[in-house]
């Protein structure tokens, strides 16, 4: 889910203050959209090699911890259960009940309970660098589509006005689903991403405008 939103959400901002800068240095509109092609393109390579090597960098990480963990467990199991039936306590459970459930879940699965319980590492949340890369890099393309169509199909003469006020309304959808779906409120969901997305428009067509005018 993190990675999807964080690149749709790059892939509107990106593409439209590519297209919008260029657009404002008077490119053509041919060059425009080569342009914007070009972003979608590098971006969701670029989105999924980053995401890759951060999740996989995370899993290296969530490996190194259960190594150690095993080890620990074959050097010193009362010492883990210790540490387990500690964790239960301060959990809630009295000092006998969590000293058997720990006993019980060690003896199910000990390494599995000290991943899930001590280190915080389940199947559900442990990293998966292929399916992050690819979420990221398959929702950035989906997001930096949007602006593009538009500027394929807007009129060239206010194709920056179209741009900015189409993808400002993409991303205020995408920030007020996001932030719903993740139990916050929508409105400041769509708030954020809306105004770091025209600031980012804006600063982008400020740089086209004077290049455009110094070339």
């Amino acid at each position: 889910m993190r990675a999807s939103v964080l690149g749709a959400n790059d892939g509107i901002v990106s593409t439209a203050s590519l297209i919008v800068g260029i657009a404002a240095a008077q490119a053509s509109h041919g060059s425009i959209l080569v342009t914007g092609v070009a972003g979608l393109v590098a971006g969701a390579m670029s989105m999924a090699a980053g995401e890759y090597v951060s999740v996989h960098s995370q899993a290296d990480t969530e490996e190194a911890d259960l190594a150690r963990e095993r080890a620990e467990l074959v050097a010193d199991p009362a010492a883990e259960h210790r540490e387990l039936t500690a964790i239960y306590v301060g959990r809630g459970l009295s000092y006998q009940l969590a000293s058997q459930v720990a006993e019980q879940l060690a003896a199910h699965d000990a390494i599995g309970a000290h991943a899930r319980d001590e280190l915080g590492i389940s199947e559900v949340v442990s990293a998966r660098p292929i399916q992050a890369a690819l979420a990221s890099a398959g929702s950035f393309a989906l997001g930096a589509v949007l602006p593009l169509a538009v500027a394929a199909l807007a009129p060239e003469k206010d194709l920056i006005l179209w741009i900015a006020l189409t993808s400002l309304l993409f991303l205020a959808s995408l920030g007020g689903v996001a932030a719903r779906v993740g139990g916050a409120s929508p409105l400041l969901g769509a708030w954020r991403v809306t105004f770091w997305g025209a600031l980012a428009m804006a600063v982008t067509a400020g740089v086209g405008s004077i290049f455009g005018a110094v070339l």
